[in-house]
């Protein structure tokens, strides 16, 4: 409009010759390059922030997908599987001892660790549903009665973690010079030729060093915090003689509380400062101290030595030499060259933990024999939930979202289809129909949790449906979802050009036909679009469900919509809030598929509404 000048005729003339013309168009320019600059820049951060999001999913998810197994030969005895010689698979299915029979073939693998607390470390390795596989492959088959079976035995979660590099991260260096063990179990002391032990000692002292500062500077916060308390308590003396003084009985109790409270703070505060100050000065002088032998204990990392077939926990070490802890038995006390032993240092230390290093020995020594296995979690897809992280599963879950989602639509696009087709085609305009559009679009924006109410009150307590069933679950996210159902229909109803109608009524249809027969089919594509959006929504809710009791703990896989189940989003919610570290994996993975589910269900919806789009 700057551009477009008035002459003297009174006749109008563009101006886009002159340099404040070509000025002001240039700045237009600018204008619009900075806008479609912001655009940019904003799709930009959103794709950035999505790809960052996929994949933190995925890096934490990947662990789950693949789990350790010990690769067993077990020998499948009459005597422990079928002791009645029955050979009926329904009869050594409860009688059979398929875990004694993989704890049998566990100690043919480490014969050496044959004294009971050492077998029970060994054991533990396994998963409590380790010998499920031996289980189901002699059911299958009862002529492997008698044989001996190659079969993976799954360990628990927590050895599926170290193996995984999840448990804490571990250094290996290789001995150097001769070193000899004093004994092969029990107490020993490892000497060494070549002051082999003297960098493990240079790196203690300087934890040493490092712990003790931070607890003197700890003592220093605390004491600081103890002035301010003793400044607190003058105060409170002269507020308690003060109300001696007044003789009021209540303040005198008042003011004797506060005080008898400060002084148990002083108290406490003052024992803090004195242990963390004596711990300091402790550790200080460890750390200045030279030649003697430096403890290890369980707040430090932990040192390992690999010597003539054994594994020896350090407790202290000097330069030369350490005296330690026979964790798996040494074949003898023999002289072991450099490069025939090493060190293992593990980061973590043993006491923040749940792996303890007796059991981080085990696990490597099965790692030695060659028997430890990596492979596809094949469980997680087939399993359901379980309290052991390694036997939990998704399919539960899994089926129970696909049967929710059924019920849901099953129920919700019929009635929101038609009523949308009565309101949008049939419903007379009055005050009645007023009021109903406006309280289904008010009901689109009600928070979830009052339909989970709702569903409580109505479904479970007036007409006793099961609990925890996809039925229940399906209807309330039926009457969650319906609102914007009908609201999308009305739209796409809306859409079709009036010209459809008025030609169908020309040609004699009545107005049923108009609408069954020509209305609705190309209004589809976008019900179809609504619908997509109502179920993606219904799939990704939680809270109305936690109301109805979908939040149950449910092992079995549901056969049927009246079976107790849970969904995806409310396993997710569980596993997220167990403390297993395992279960940090399986929760990144369950929310992958539920996002598959989530796009195969909506590419399905897509692959029916192209079906019916039309074009004009």
């Amino acid at each position: 409009m700057t551009d477009v000048l008035a002459n003297s005729a009174g006749s109008r003339v563009i101006d886009v010759t002159s340099d404040a013309a070509r000025a002001r168009i240039k700045a237009r320019y600018r204008a619009e390059g900075r806008f479609r600059a912001y655009g940019l820049v904003a799709v930009g951060f959103a794709a950035l922030f999505l790809v960052f999001l996929l994949a933190d999913i995925v890096i934490k998810a990947l662990p789950a997908f693949t789990s350790y197994n010990l690769v067993l030969d077990v020998p499948v005895t009459a005597e422990t599987i079928d002791p009645k010689g029955t050979r009926d698979p329904a009869e050594f299915g409860q009688a059979g001892d398929f875990t004694k029979a993989v704890r049998d073939a566990l100690s043919l693998v480490v014969p050496s660790m044959s004294d009971r607390n050492s077998r029970r470390i060994l054991y533990g390795a396994v998963s409590s549903g380790g010998s499920d596989e031996l289980r189901r492959r002699v059911m299958a088959d009862p002529t492997l009665i008698g044989k001996t079976v190659s079969v993976p035995v799954l360990v628990t979660d927590e050895a599926d973690l170290y193996y995984k590099g999840l448990v804490t991260s571990k250094t290996t260096h290789s001995g150097v010079g001769i070193a000899t063990p004093s004994a092969t179990t029990g107490a020993v002391t490892i000497f060494s030729t070549s002051n082999a032990f003297a960098e493990d000692v240079q790196v203690l002292k300087q934890t040493l060093r490092r712990m003790g500062d931070e607890a003197l500077r700890d003592a220093g916060r605390a004491s600081l915090a103890l002035k301010s308390v003793e400044a607190d308590r003058r105060h409170a003396i002269e507020q308690a003689a003060a109300a001696k003084a007044s003789g009021d009985a209540g303040r005198i109790a008042t003011t004797e509380g506060q005080l008898a409270k400060i002084e148990a703070d002083v108290a406490t505060l003052g024992r803090r400062v004195a242990e963390l100050t004596a711990t300091g000065n402790g550790l200080i002088k460890r750390f200045e101290q030279t030649g003697a032998l430096e403890t290890l204990d369980t707040a430090m990392p932990s040192l390992l030595l690999r010597i003539n077939g054994g594994i020896v926990r350090a407790n202290s070490l000097g330069n030369d030499r350490i005296e330690g802890e026979v964790l798996v038995p040494l074949a003898s006390t023999a002289d072991a060259a450099a490069g025939t032993w090493s060190r293992e240092i593990l980061a973590t230390p043993e006491s923040n933990r749940k792996l303890q290093d007796k059991q981080v020995a085990v696990l490597e020594v099965l790692r030695d024999k060659g028997v430890v296995q990596s492979a596809f979690n094949t469980r997680f897809f087939s399993g359901g939930d379980s309290r052991e992280p390694e036997l939990a599963g998704i399919l539960g879950a899994l089926v129970g979202s696909a049967l929710t989602m059924l019920v849901t639509l099953v129920i919700c696009l019929p009635l929101g289809v038609g009523a949308a087709v009565y309101l949008e085609e049939f419903a007379p305009k009055n005050k009645m129909t007023e009021i109903i559009e406006v309280n289904i679009n008010n009901l689109a924006a009600v928070p979830s949790i009052v339909f989970g109410l709702l569903g409580l009150a109505v479904f479970l307590n007036a007409f006793a449906l099961p609990r925890s069933a996809p039925l229940v679950g399906g209807l309330v996210l039926a009457l969650l979802v319906l609102p914007t159902i009908i609201i999308a229909s009305r739209a796409a109803l809306k859409a079709v050009p009036p010209s459809i109608r008025e030609a169908a009524l020309g040609i004699g249809a009545s107005k049923q036909q108009a609408v069954f027969h020509h209305v609705l089919p190309l209004a589809m594509p976008g019900i179809m679009t609504g619908t997509i959006i109502g179920m993606a929504h219904a799939l990704g809710e939680t809270a109305p469900l936690l109301m109805i009791g979908m939040i149950a703990f449910i092992v079995d896989v549901p056969t049927s919509v009246v079976e107790a189940a849970t969904v995806l989003p409310v396993q997710v919610f569980l596993w997220a809030d167990l403390p297993e570290i395992a279960f940090q994996a399986k929760t990144a993975a369950a929310i992958l598929v539920l996002l598959g589910f989530l796009f195969v269900m909506n590419g399905l919806a897509i692959v029916v509404r192209k079906r019916f789009e039309r074009r004009w």
